[in-house]
C-alpha cells in the first residue's frame, strides 16, 4: 500500500506543485488549504505524513501538529516555512514535527526529507507493534492473581521496573520467577535491549564461567574461536541469573566483582570489558541459611538482595487457583483451536484444596492436558491424572475396609494426625520445616497441632 501524504498550505500554486511532484514520486497525495479541513482529514487516521505550512491564516502549522499529538494520531509531520529561523524550527520539533524545511526548497531535498520521515514513522510503528507483542507475552496481565500477596507483588514490580536496581526473586520452583523477571525487563527503559537468561544450575561449573564472561581463542581445549559471554550479550539490557544459589564459590567471587565494578575479563584474556547491565537473580534456596552455612558469600548476598521479591507458593494463594484454572484452560483451548472444557464444582473444589507441589507450572501442565483431552466437555474428578488424585502413591490402597464398614471421619483424622507427627518428628519439631514438608502454611500447622493436642513423643 502506498504511503498517504497530506499537504496543507494556504497558497494554491504550492499545493498544486507539491501534489504533482509527490504523486509522480509514487505517493498517494491529498491537499487542503486550511486548519479545520486538515484536522478532519487527519482525524480519519489514514495519513502517514503531513507536510504543513507554518502560516495557515488564523492558525499556524504548529497548532496542527499539536492537534495530531493530542489526538494520538500516528501521522508524522514536516513543517514548511518561508520564515526560517532557529526559533520556528525548535518550536516545530518540540511540537512533535519530524523536521522542518525552509521555502523555497529544491524538490530533491524535499524528497529526501519526506522519505526519511516516512522511514521514521514506519520504524516507530514497528517498535510500537513489537512493544505490544512483548506486553502481550510478558506483561503483568499474564501473571494471574487476585490475592493480596500477588497484588502487592504487581505493585512492587511496576515500581522496580522503572529503576536499574538489582532484584532478587525468591520462591519455590514453578512459582513464576522467570515470568516476573521478564515483566521487570520489558516494563523498563531497557526493554529495547536484550534480556539474556542464564540457568546457573543447568550449566556445568567448568563451563559456566565461559558462558557468563566469554573466552578468547585458545583459552582452553576446544576454544577454537573467541566467544562473547552472556554479560557482554546483555550489554545495555538485563541479565537474568536463574538458580543463583547453585553458583560455585569461585564464580561467586567473579560475579561480585562485576556487580561492584561493572567490568570483567573473558576467560584467557587480560583485557577488561565494561558492561552496563541490570541484574535480576532468582533462587528457590534460602540464601540467608546458605550464607550461615558458608555455601554463599555474604557480600554477594547483600549485593543481590537490594530489592527482594518473594513469590508465594500456590498453596498459599488458593484464592487464585480458580482464576488460574480458567485462564490456562482458555489459553490452551485457543492455541489448539478447541472450545474450552467446563469445570464441575467438585473438580474445582479439588483443585482449590490440592497442594500443587509443582506450583503454577504443575497447574499449567494439568490444564493443558485437560484442555486438549476434554475440549467442550465437563471435567469430572475421574478425568484428573492419577498422580493428582493419589499423590501419595499407594497410601489409599493400604487402608483395609472391614465388612462392618469404617468411620471415614476417624480414619482421615487419624491419618492426618500421623502425617503431621511424622513431619514434626522428621524435623525435630521445627514447625517451619514441617509445614514446608507438608506444603501447608505454618499457621495452619500450628492450628492443627493445638486443635488435635499433638505432643512430642507420641509416635515413639
Amino acid at each position: 500500500m502506498k504511503p498517504q501524504i497530506l499537504v496543507v498550505d494556504d497558497e494554491l500554486s504550492i499545493l498544486k506543485a507539491l501534489d504533482r511532484y509527490l504523486t509522480d514520486q509514487g505517493w498517494d497525495v491529498s491537499i487542503c488549504d486550511n486548519f479545520p479541513t486538515a484536522s478532519k482529514i487527519l482525524e480519519q487516521g489514514q495519513m502517514d505524513l503531513a507536510l504543513i505550512d507554518l502560516k495557515l491564516g488564523e492558525h499556524d502549522g504548529i497548532q496542527l501538529i499539536r492537534h495530531i499529538q493530542k489526538q494520538g494520531l500516528k501521522t508524522g509531520s514536516i513543517i514548511m516555512t518561508g520564515f526560517g529561523s532557529i526559533t520556528s524550527a525548535v518550536d516545530a520539533i518540540k511540537g512533535g514535527a519530524f523536521h522542518y524545511i525552509t521555502k523555497p526548497f529544491e524538490f530533491p531535498d524535499l524528497h529526501n526529507l519526506v522519505q526519511k520521515a516516512l522511514d521514521h514513522q514506519r520504524a516507530k510503528e514497528e517498535i510500537r507493534s513489537l512493544k505490544k507483542q512483548l506486553n502481550a507475552k510478558y506483561g503483568m496481565e499474564n501473571i494471574v492473581g487476585i490475592s493480596e500477596t500477588m497484588k502487592e507483588i504487581f505493585g512492587l514490580v511496576s515500581k522496580v521496573a522503572e529503576t536499574d536496581s538489582t532484584v532478587l526473586l525468591l520462591g519455590e520452583s514453578g512459582t513464576g520467577k522467570e515470568l516476573i523477571a521478564n515483566s521487570i525487563h520489558f516494563k523498563s527503559q531497557r526493554a529495547h535491549r536484550p534480556l539474556v537468561p542464564v540457568n546457573c544450575a543447568a550449566i556445568p561449573e567448568d563451563l559456566l564461567e565461559s558462558e557468563l564472561f566469554g573466552h578468547v581463542k585458545g583459552a582452553f581445549t576446544g576454544a577454537v574461536a573467541s566467544r562473547a559471554g552472556r554479560f557482554e550479550l546483555a550489554n545495555g539490557g538485563t541479565i537474568f541469573l536463574d538458580e543463583i544459589g547453585d553458583m560455585s564459590p569461585k564464580l561467586q567471587v567473579k560475579l561480585l566483582r562485576v556487580l561492584q565494578e561493572r567490568r570483567f575479563e573473558p576467560v584467557g584474556s587480560g583485557r577488561s570489558v565494561d558492561v552496563d547491565v541490570r541484574i535480576v537473580a532468582a533462587t528457590n534456596k534460602n540464601l540467608e541459611v546458605a550464607v550461615r552455612e558458608g555455601q554463599f558469600r555474604e557480600d554477594l548476598f547483600y549485593r543481590l538482595n537490594v530489592i527482594p521479591i518473594k513469590i508465594p507458593p500456590l498453596r498459599d494463594r488458593k484464592g487464585d487457583v480458580p482464576l488460574l484454572v480458567q485462564y490456562f484452560l482458555k489459553k490452551f483451548s485457543l492455541e489448539n483451536g478447541k472450545p474450552p472444557p467446563q469445570i464441575g464444582d467438585d473438580c474445582m473444589e479439588f483443585f482449590e484444596n490440592y497442594g500443587w507441589p509443582g506450583n503454577v507450572r504443575e497447574l499449567e501442565n494439568v490444564m493443558e492436558r485437560l484442555a486438549i483431552l476434554k475440549a467442550d466437555q465437563l471435567i469430572a474428578l475421574k478425568d484428573l491424572p492419577e498422580k493428582l488424585k493419589n499423590p501419595g502413591g499407594n497410601i489409599v490402597t493400604q487402608v483395609q475396609i472391614p465388612e462392618e464398614g469404617i468411620s471415614f471421619k476417624n480414619v482421615v483424622s487419624d491419618f492426618e494426625n500421623e502425617l503431621i507427627l511424622k513431619a514434626l518428628e522428621k524435623t525435630d519439631w521445627n514447625k517451619n520445616k514441617a509445614a514446608s514438608l507438608l506444603r501447608i502454611n505454618r499457621t495452619t500447622l500450628v492450628e492443627k497441632i493445638k486443635k488435635r493436642q499433638l505432643e512430642k513423643g507420641i509416635l515413639s
